[in-house]
């Protein structure tokens, strides 16, 4: 069986026009309800108001639509629901730390200072995805301006609290109705958001968007997540679903997450998170190391963040390349290790203390005053405007 690329190629009058940011249209909610308190709410169990919908059909791109949250009518034949033709991506809004202040005074906003993080990257990784399944291409500015404008749209939904923001969620799926396993000629991109506070509650007696609760990994040694020349370089749902069952395995022993290996026992992923080591080398130098971006590592941009930061910083190496689980190992029992720690959109960072190989577990060290922690203060000071950076995009709503 053939699939056909056609809207892969970039060749003259192939690839199908992009959609536009100033064709996009509004139907709005009359009264829409106030942001809910938000201590304590589950991650991504609420939702603001509105979505956006940008449909793809007889080989051209629909104009875009804010629109009220609903449900989709799905036939029980469409693609996405047999062939696992859906892919995501996600990113954050982040309330201005001075209308954080103002708010926290009593003030009342007259306009909002909103803050995206590294936006275009997110929109680059979802368009790969989109690729990958087969799906039709679009301009990424095009779609960045619909993204403003649906932030702009949801402002009043971007909680004024640090260690609170509003996570986007851009989808696409599959929607024709042929049931054949075959490239969808219908797609549905879309965008909801939901208000949310940290991803792993903090420490007990401990607030605000620094606090942070190390977490126990489990190193999975036979399964795996992800394999050479396959997806897992992407955000595809299928992805996310094969490696459920692992991770509830995982948490029934007491472990938070699962780390991944590659083929030959190499330290891939933790979770849905990349995954960071820094230690002393037996050469005696300090190392920060990563797994390189390949075909079975995702290409995060808290990972690429946070690269960036530790070369820009120095006093250390910084590595992508393959290490296996065995050195990580050996590197705990001869008290090499400094930290690890994984790290993604959701979470930012969250440092490990303890990990299971083996029937045994180690214990990995957790410094107060460690890069892991400094790593998550210079980034939310870019993502909440206290220091100033070519990543953080600012909304004016």
């Amino acid at each position: 069986m053939f699939f056909s690329r056609r809207w892969l190629s970039r060749g003259p009058g192939t690839a199908p026009a992009s959609f536009t940011a100033a064709a996009l249209t509004k139907t709005l909610v009359p009264n829409p309800p106030p942001l809910p308190p938000m201590k304590g709410v589950a991650f991504g169990t609420v939702f603001t108001p509105h979505m956006t919908i940008i449909d793809f059909e007889n080989g051209q791109w629909g104009a875009p639509r804010i629109t009220p949250f609903e449900n989709f009518s799905l036939a029980p034949q469409t693609s996405c629901l047999h062939y696992g033709l859906q892919c995501f991506d996600g990113m954050k809004v982040y309330a201005d730390a001075g209308d954080i202040e103002r708010v926290a005074r009593g003030e009342r906003l007259t306009k909002q200072h909103l803050r995206l993080f590294r936006p275009d990257k997110n929109v680059a990784r979802l368009k790969d995805s989109m690729q990958a399944l087969c799906m039709p291409s679009f301009d990424e500015a095009e779609l960045l301006k619909v993204i403003e404008e649906f932030v702009r749209t949801e402002k009043d939904y971007v909680p004024k609290e640090l260690g609170y923001s509003l996570y986007l969620r851009p989808a696409a799926i599959g929607t024709s109705t042929q049931l054949s396993a075959v490239p969808s000629k219908s797609v549905r991109l879309f965008i909801i958001a939901s208000p949310v506070g940290p991803y792993y509650p903090p420490p007990e007696g401990q607030a605000g968007a620094a606090a942070i609760n190390p977490v126990r990994l489990l190193v999975e040694e036979r399964r795996r997540r992800a394999w050479p020349g396959g997806t897992g370089g992407r955000k595809i749902g299928a992805n996310y679903a094969g490696p459920m069952r692992v991770q509830e395995e995982a948490h029934r022993q007491g472990y938070d997450q699962v780390l991944w290996l590659g083929a030959v026992g190499e330290v891939q992923e933790v979770g849905a998170m990349n995954f960071c080591t820094l230690w002393r080398t037996k050469e005696g130098k300090t190392e920060l190391i990563t797994a390189p971006l390949e075909d079975t590592v995702l290409p995060g941009v808290t990972r690429d963040s946070i690269l960036a930061l530790a070369r820009k910083w120095g006093g250390f190496e910084v590595s992508e390349r393959p290490y296996l689980v065995q050195e990580l190992v050996e590197a705990l029992q001869e008290g090499r290790v400094i930290e690890c720690f994984g790290c993604g959109t959701a979470a930012i960072v969250s440092p490990v203390k303890a990990l299971s190989y083996s029937g045994r577990e180690y214990a990995v060290p957790c410094p107060e005053d460690g890069i892991t922690r400094r790593f998550l203060r210079e980034i939310l000071d870019i993502q909440y405007g206290r220091k100033p950076s070519e990543w953080s995009v600012e909304i004016i709503a």
